[in-house]
């Protein structure tokens, strides 16, 4: 809109908006207008009497105190990718990366973040910093620093990262106490590249489920978010950290004003868990489950939806030897209960392997409690050691029905560096021919046993066949 136009509106002002106009001010005038006392050291004369400008000056409004102490904190997080292995014969001059190139070329994104401690732990999401081959931070007065993927959970898609440089960083908490709805929310990140951009809203909902990953458990925040805000921080209006930033529903690419956040309670146990070990550990039953809706909880002569159903118990699993049984309905896990499949995910994933768990279960119509203990995740080991998250073959839709299939690959690792590749298949190490992750993990503590430094591995990668040496060293 240029100036003409908005002179022309000027000119053409309703009478009705300038009395109004006037009606205001003389209201203002005869309760004693201080529009004067908004400035500090002057005075008003109300009524005869001399009062103090500071004495009735409003209370300033707005989050400017909140984000100036908060924004130091959050970081515009830059990262490289390789979309595809560099090829190299030669290990003395590459990498030692046997695989074909497959599209190879360098691709530069940009994400969001905070720190969480002084000496430079920080919190982003899982998609920003996937399959990086580098990590560079810049902070809020403009320095850059190079940063260290520390550890990733795609499942709830968050990631923590190690900057040097400084043990003085300014830093955020996690906020104790989850957010209401209605309550005020401040989104602080890097949208479209542009740093620094502070927007709010209020959280408009709660436990909202993406269908993404049944670990999904979102707040819904009503503020404008868009691309390069992921990873940055939801704060409350004490600045304090409600929600990781990490998605947006939109069709367009631009922000339709609802985004989604990982709640501080999920963020905060998956960080500390991240920081200790460099991945997370989750316990597995060994269900598939799904909602009980109405309908189905008439079928099952049920008073009310409530619970999981178990659609499917996987063979040689934990609810397998606990006697589970497609069409069983998990209605509690240790005395709570369980509100639906979701639900019941979040139950379980809390637990560690190893945990021993009562289950309250409806079968054909009467209630029984079942124990049962919790086993393993494939592959979590495996990628802690390798770099490698590993599955076998056989569970793999589309994979083939022998070896081990790549399903992901930490960045910046040895096995990253090689040109591996989620969906490569390992077929044998040292030889022999490998079907789960456990024998991949066997078969390399056999090569650190004698001493060796690197592991031979066949691997299928796309239709060719090639032998990578892989580092196994302690070092």
């Amino acid at each position: 809109m240029n100036a003409g136009l908005l002179n022309s509106f000027a000119r053409r002002r309703p009478r009705w908006r300038m009395a109004l106009v006037a009606s205001l001010a003389l209201i203002g005038l005869g309760a004693g207008l201080t529009a004067s006392a908004a400035f500090p050291g002057n005075t008003v004369t109300q009524l005869g009497k001399k009062i103090s400008a500071s004495a009735t000056a409003p209370k300033r409004l707005g989050f400017a105190d909140m984000v100036a102490k908060a924004r130091p904190a959050v970081i515009s997080v830059r990262v490289k990718l390789n979309e595809g292995p560099v090829l190299s014969s030669n290990e003395e001059g590459g990498n030692g990366s046997p695989f074909p190139p497959r599209g190879h070329s360098i691709v530069t994104g940009e994400g969001s973040g905070f720190f969480i401690s002084p000496d430079g732990y920080a919190v982003t999401n899982n998609h920003v910093v996937d399959h990086a081959t580098s990590v560079r931070v810049t902070t809020d007065d403009g320095k850059t620093y190079p940063a260290k993927v520390v550890g990733t959970d795609k499942k709830t898609d968050l990631a923590l990262i190690k900057v040097n440089g400084s043990n003085d960083f300014p830093f955020l908490v996690f906020a104790d106490k989850a957010p209401r709805v209605g309550d005020w929310v401040v989104v602080v990140g890097n949208p479209f590249g542009l740093s620094e951009t502070v927007t709010a809203g209020i959280v408009s909902a709660k436990n909202r489920y993406l269908d993404a990953d049944p670990y999904d458990e979102f707040l819904q925040i009503d503020a404008p978010v868009n691309q390069g805000n992921s990873g940055g921080p939801s704060l409350n209006l004490e600045g304090q950290v409600v929600g990781v930033t990490t998605a947006i529903y939109s069709m367009s690419g631009g922000s339709l004003g609802i985004g989604f956040a990982i709640p501080a309670s999920t963020a905060k146990s998956v960080v500390a868990e991240l920081r200790r070990t460099g991945h997370v550990t989750r316990g597995l039953l060994g269900t598939e489950v799904q909602q009980v809706t109405p309908s189905i909880a008439e079928a099952l002569g049920m008073q009310k939806a409530e619970g999981a159903l178990v659609a499917q118990v996987k063979a040689g699993t934990p609810a397998a030897k606990a006697l589970i049984k497609a069409g069983d309905v998990i209605l509690a896990v240790n005395g709570k209960p369980v509100k639906g499949s979701v639900d019941f995910a979040h139950k379980i994933g809390a637990f560690a392997p190893g945990a021993n768990l009562n289950l309250s279960i409806l079968r054909n119509g009467s209630q029984r409690t079942v124990m049962v203990i919790l086993g393993n995740e494939p592959g979590k080991q495996e990628a802690a050691e390798l770099g490698l998250s590993l599955a076998p073959a056989d569970s793999v839709a589309g994979a083939n029905s022998h070896g081990v299939v790549v399903t992901g690959v930490k960045p910046n690792s040895a096995a990253a560096e090689r040109g591996f590749q989620p969906g490569d298949v390992i077929l044998e190490v040292g030889g022999k021919a490998v079907s789960t992750p456990a024998e991949v993990s066997r078969d390399i503590d056999s090569y650190r046993a004698s001493g060796k430094n690197r592991a031979l591995l066949r691997v299928q990668s796309g239709d060719r066949t090639v032998f990578v040496a892989l580092p196994v060293g302690k070092s």
